[in-house]
């Protein structure tokens, strides 16, 4: 691989001359008005074409529309024909397709898979604007039009579809998307460098076949080509005497690791990969080093071969030291190099400084693009997350290596925010993945460099990342005392366990940044689903919590915090879901609509629920297996745990607490989980409904969910909390009745009510 060339050093493409236009053109009558004759990118997109920095397809048309490029965009297209992909014309040196802000899958379909109603990046929230895999149909469509065109995949989908993929819609693993999507390159992860560097050389007149060694690009080849070595990790075990090995998994510099376990004698393991030679040079090259994946067909028909190679490729995620990987497709070879050198302040800044309108193009005539309505009035601070939460997309997608904007960039982008109609001086957010992650790094560039492991900040947070959050709180600071602003809220999710590690940004936020409420995600209060999801235990929390209500107190407000919590993870069982129940009754919260586990490509949690495998330990046949929730009726039922308080779950419940010898939880007592008894009539649902509060909500992609406190706290609960008393005084009297008429005891042994055992 070349060194790296910042994004503001190429030289502009002739087409510099006509200016950014207003918005990029989405059709020939605009292209008339540019003076345009043609366009040199046109961009495919499955999202309505927002001209706003949270959404991909405005900052790549703009990022090539400032290296002078004519960028044209081609937004919902019908995909039925053709005919939607040629009305701008064929573009002189590429397509750039993308699904959309999110994979078409997950867009389209609930965790449950059933269809959704409405899509959030569409013009009037309409849904069915864009196909089931839609980065496949548009990349067929696009060599349709125009074959001598190529074709450059991009966005989300195609990232988190790089390589063999277990695919939860049709329950089977598929190919990479590459290979049946026409397309000649695919760019992964944040593309701003690729997309430019192959832009560049393009226009300069290479042939797409030849642009082979950019970072963060897949392509298609038929070998591997002279001057690399290949290190063969398509098996897990090997029978019979091998040679002494490398482990695949450890930070191999060259051949002195080989050396290096001669001398310690180590005998050789069959569960570890070994070294194929390409070369007669005994020095291995990290840079000229593939890494053998099993071919597809291995890891479509072995489930453990399938955990093993998604834990070889998330150990090689680390731009300081991942290799370039290969995986066989039938007779063709997938090839992915490294991923790509994250983004300096300066290259962050000068994306986000792009002549964007912040606003949607005006062929929606005023109609409400939901995810718009959201952000519109966000700021975008920083990129990439540590965290590594298995379930999560962020860091196979934007990677663990923060990159942070600088604060004079950020605070003009909420200065050009007032001339924004409908500003009425609040700033819904300034955050990211993460909402305090921003500036915050390693410690030490070369141990960076060098790092393997999949999270800065589990089991405990890593002794070498910096956890100041001063330049945060100066950022806050800077934006609040801004002329014209009267609120700066912070809207992205929270990691507790990185802000109790600075007081002053706990008090500094609740103090002056939290609207009423707060979200944060503790996903589960059980160690067993915490440790599959790489997240901190309840104790991080429970530790937060007290900080927060501190420093409400202090400011004199009354502020609540929204924790979420996902059902039927793996790893997760019947009895971690009951205590978990346990817990949200006890501390008075209520789930109005539940977030299930969604299993994402590529994703280490995904890989857990398709192959039973833990990949984030080394995996053998005989390896650690993880419990998985797979059948519809577990799923309802860690569904109706976090919705203990819904009558409609309760005979479910019922049978579940019986058969798990937890028929104690069952009555009217104050540490019991359901009544003993079915209400009467239909109409409770609907009144317990009418008298809760919403307290919170989300829709990101994992299904959403609603709580609602009824511990007294907010005070507009106070009607559901005298309907619960109201109810458990009827259920209580109808039990004490039918027990003095011998119709039956109490729940529990004896008759005797036993007290729960406490979450952990």
């Amino acid at each position: 691989m070349h060194a790296v060339k910042p994004l503001f050093d190429y030289p502009k493409y002739w087409a510099e001359c006509f200016g950014p236009a207003p918005f990029l053109p989405m059709s020939r009558e605009e292209m008339d008005q540019l003076g345009w004759d043609s366009c040199d990118i046109i961009i495919v997109t499955g999202d309505a074409y927002v001209d706003h920095p949270s959404f991909g397809m405005a900052i790549i048309g703009r990022l090539l529309e400032s290296q002078g490029f004519r960028v044209g965009i081609i937004s919902q297209p019908d995909w039925h024909s053709k005919d939607d992909f040629m009305k701008l014309g064929a573009p002189n040196l590429f397509f750039g397709v993308a699904a959309g802000n999110m994979d078409s899958m997950i867009n389209r379909y609930t965790a449950d898979r059933k269809v959704r109603s409405d899509d959030a990046y569409t013009a009037g929230g309409l849904a069915g604007k864009r196909p089931d895999r839609a980065s496949l149909v548009y990349s067929q469509r696009c060599k349709e039009a125009y074959k001598h065109v190529p074709v450059v995949l991009g966005g989300i989908e195609a990232s988190l579809r790089r390589i063999a993929h277990y695919d939860y819609w049709s329950d089977k693993v598929r190919r990479s998307i590459l290979m049946d999507a026409t397309a000649d390159v695919l760019l992964y992860g944040n593309a701003e460098r690729a997309i430019v560097e192959v832009a560049q050389r393009l226009a300069r007149g290479e042939p797409i076949e030849a642009i082979t060694d950019v970072r963060g690009t897949a392509f298609i080849r038929k070998d591997t080509p002279e001057g690399w070595f290949e290190i063969d990790s398509s098996r897990i075990d090997r029978p019979g005497k091998v040679d002494k090995i490398i482990n695949p998994y450890v930070n191999t510099q060259d051949l002195q690791a080989c050396a290096i376990e001669k001398e310690k004698g180590a005998l050789e393991d069959p569960n570890e990969a070994k070294v194929v030679q390409l070369l007669p040079n005994p020095k291995i090259e990290r840079e000229r080093t593939v890494i053998r994946l099993p071919s597809f067909e291995k890891v479509r028909n072995d489930p453990a071969l399938y955990a093993h190679a998604n834990r070889v490729l998330h150990l090689e995620t680390n731009p300081g030291n991942a290799r370039a990987l290969v995986q066989r497709h039938d007779d063709r070879e997938l090839w992915l190099n490294p991923p790509p050198i994250p983004l300096t302040t300066e290259e962050m800044d000068y994306v986000f400084a792009a002549s964007y309108a912040r606003v949607p193009h005006p062929a929606y005539a005023g109609a409400k693009i939901p995810a718009y309505e959201m952000i519109r009035f966000s700021v975008n601070i920083m990129r990439g997350c540590f965290g590594g939460c298995t379930f999560c997309s962020i860091t196979e997608h934007e990677g663990r290596i923060i990159q942070s904007r600088s604060h004079e960039s950020i605070l003009h982008e909420i200065e050009e925010m007032k001339n924004v109609p409908g500003f009425t001086g609040v700033v819904s957010d300034l955050g990211g993945p993460t909402a305090n992650m921003y500036r915050l790094a390693c410690k030490s560039h070369e141990i960076e460099k060098h790092c393997r492991k999949p999270s800065c900040v589990f089991p405990g947070i890593c002794e070498n990342l910096d956890t100041d959050h001063s330049s945060l709180i100066e950022l806050y600071r800077k934006a609040r005392a801004l002329p014209g602003v009267k609120k700066i809220l912070i809207a992205s999710g929270l990691r507790y366990d990185l802000a109790v590690e600075s007081p002053e940004y706990v008090k500094e936020l609740v103090t002056h940044h939290v609207g009423g409420y707060l979200k944060i995600a503790p996903e589960h209060t059980e160690r067993g689903p915490l440790d599959k999801m790489m997240k901190p235990g309840i104790g991080s929390y429970d530790r937060f919590k007290r900080m927060f209500e501190k420093y409400s107190k202090e400011a004199g407000k009354e502020q609540y915090l929204i924790p979420y919590f996902i059902a039927a993870h793996p790893g997760t069982t019947d009895e971690d879901m009951m205590n978990l129940a346990l817990w949200l009754k006890a501390n008075g919260f209520r789930a109005d609509q539940v977030q299930a586990f969604y299993p994402s490509p590529m994703a280490s949690a995904t890989a857990m629920y398709h192959t039973g495998k833990n990949p984030l330990r080394k995996v053998t046949y005989k390896s650690e297996g993880v419990t998985v929730v797979k059948s519809e009726e577990q799923r309802r039922l860690h569904k109706a745990f976090l919705r203990y308080h819904d009558p409609k779950g309760w005979p479910m419940l019922r049978e579940a607490l019986i058969r798990m010898g937890r028929a104690d939880l069952i009555g009217s007592g104050k540490q019991q989980l359901i009544p003993a008894h079915q209400p009467a009539t239909e109409g409770y649902q609907s009144a317990r409904r009418k008298n809760s509060t919403p307290v919170g909500s989300k829709k990101a992609g994992q299904g959403g969910q609603i709580l609602t406190q009824h511990n007294g706290l907010p005070p507009r609960s106070h009607d559901g909390n005298a309907w619960d008393k109201r109810e458990q005084a009827k259920a209580a009297a109808e039990a004490r009745r039918k027990a003095a008429k011998g119709g039956g005891k109490p729940a529990g042994k004896g008759g005797k009510a036993q007290r729960p055992v406490a979450p952990r």
